[in-house]
């Protein structure tokens, strides 16, 4: 009878914990989301350099099936991709406009702002942040998404309190 209501209890918790997480959530607005590309790959293990080889070297070893995706983000003026997450790293190229990147462990909230033509890294992980578009003409990202296979490619995050908008 007390693993029963042990069971019980910890199911309810959960149930609990899903809610609140969906509650505390901080969802996109004005924003648009189109997947361009998908596909999944064997474990890789890429090397590649340049002439000489001193000059550039990439590198790059995965362990199991990834999946990757290219994913095309247009965001209104005032919109916001609302506190998120990723479970892998993400390149992200600014293809026309502006955005502004806010980190949710960042207690300043400080701006890192990227025009057109640049790009920044998200590591993914337990990074959690927020991409906002500040200005007064549509703003458009592409990022390039590695995730292990069958991964969730966006995790919606509550607000962590630090940004006052």
């Amino acid at each position: 009878m007390k693993t029963k209501a042990f069971l019980a209890l910890l199911v309810g918790l959960l149930a609990v914990g899903l809610y609140v997480g969906t509650v505390l959530a901080t969802p996109p607005s004005g924003l648009t989301t189109s997947t361009v590309a998908r596909s999944s790959f064997e474990p890789l293990q890429i090397s590649g350099e340049s002439d000489p080889p001193s000059a550039w070297h990439v590198w790059m070893k995965t362990h199991g099936v990834s999946d990757f995706y290219v994913i095309d983000n247009k965001i209104a003026p005032g919109g916001t991709t609302g506190w998120h997450s990723h479970p892998g790293p993400s390149l992200i190229y600014v293809v026309a406009g502006q955005v502004t990147n806010y980190l949710a462990d960042d207690p300043t909230c400080t701006p890192h702002v990227y025009s057109a033509g640049e790009g920044f890294v998200d590591e993914g992980g337990s990074d959690v942040h927020m991409l906002r578009n500040n200005g007064d003409v549509q703003a458009e990202t592409v990022a390039v998404q590695f995730l292990q296979a069958g991964a969730t490619r966006r995790i919606d995050e509550p607000d962590p309190g630090n940004c006052h908008f």
